[in-house]
């Protein structure tokens, strides 16, 4: 019976259970993760915000989600421990706009360009597919400001650890760095040294140090197999390094002209990758 629902009403009952749970659990710590359907296909909004966006399925389930977040907000207000609570809004991606469904999301789009000024989407691991919305509020704790500190969805896990005062075991949680202050936006805090990135399937690297984005991609090409005598297709690698803050949208590959930098993020990559984790070694909690 509980999988006879509609579409357009999970948005609501989520936002319905959340309100259940946080007040059952109001007096004593929580962690609630409202992993939303919205904008994730197949875009289905309520009724109630269809049409409304002038943008399609997709709009109208953004203006959905803006509304879950509202109502959320306004249950730790309503429940007074907004200043005990903190909230972290992220995406897991970058954009991506047709999916293979026919919502007119690429043709209601209009002058919005969710990409930017970088490259790539949902699935690479250019920017455009890593760089994500992440805000973080917690009353009374974070002031409203604009980090350029490099954190990742992977450092919740050590950075949350550190805040309940928790220990992380050796074997886990092995590309987590605490990055606490810097999600509290604490004066002088630091982010990430670096961050290496992975796309879905596999095949592709990046790694990101500062203003410095080194990107390993595998590309196929063509050679003569020694018995067939017929074209296959093998695996080459290719290191690229761009300049962020010169070419955010990694058009311009600039390892001839900076070899240093280009050999230690090639060796560092390699490092990492060999290495099976990107963390150092961390103590193993006592009995």
């Amino acid at each position: 019976m509980k999988a006879r629902f509609r579409d357009e009403e999970l948005s609501d009952e989520w936002v319905k259970q959340s309100e259940e749970w946080i007040g059952a659990h109001k007096q004593g710590p929580f962690f609630l993760f409202f992993a939303s359907h919205d904008i994730h296909v197949p875009r289905v909004a309520h009724e109630r915000f269809q049409g409304k966006s002038c943008l399609g399925p997709r709009g109208d389930c953004i203006l959905e989600f803006d509304w879950c977040v509202g109502e959320l907000m306004e249950m730790l207000d309503r429940f007074g421990i907004a200043e005990k609570t903190l909230v972290v809004l992220c995406s897991d991606n970058g954009p991506v706009l047709d999916d293979g469904y026919k919502d007119f999301a690429v043709e209601k789009l209009g002058d919005h360009q969710p990409t930017g000024p970088f490259s790539g989407g949902k699935y690479s691991v250019l920017e455009d597919g890593t760089r994500i919305p992440f805000i973080v509020r917690w009353t009374g704790h974070v002031k409203p400001a604009v980090s350029e500190q490099v954190v990742c969805t992977s450092d919740l896990a050590a950075s949350f650890a550190a805040l309940t005062g928790q220990a992380i075991a050796e074997n886990q949680c092995l590309d987590s760095f605490n990055v606490m202050d810097a999600l509290l936006g604490k004066p002088g805090a630091k982010g990430r040294e670096f961050l290496i990135q992975q796309n879905n399937g596999g095949t592709s690297f990046g790694l990101r140090m500062g203003e410095w984005k080194l990107v390993r991609q595998k590309r196929p090409y063509k050679t003569q197999a020694v018995v067939t005598k017929r074209p296959v297709v093998a695996p080459t690698q290719l290191n690229s390094l761009y300049h962020l803050s010169d070419d955010p949208g990694e058009t311009r590959d600039v390892s001839a002209e900076h070899p240093e930098v280009f050999r230690h993020m090639v060796e560092l990559l390699d490092k990492l990758i060999a290495d099976g984790r990107s963390t150092p070694g961390r103590p193993q909690p006592h009995d």
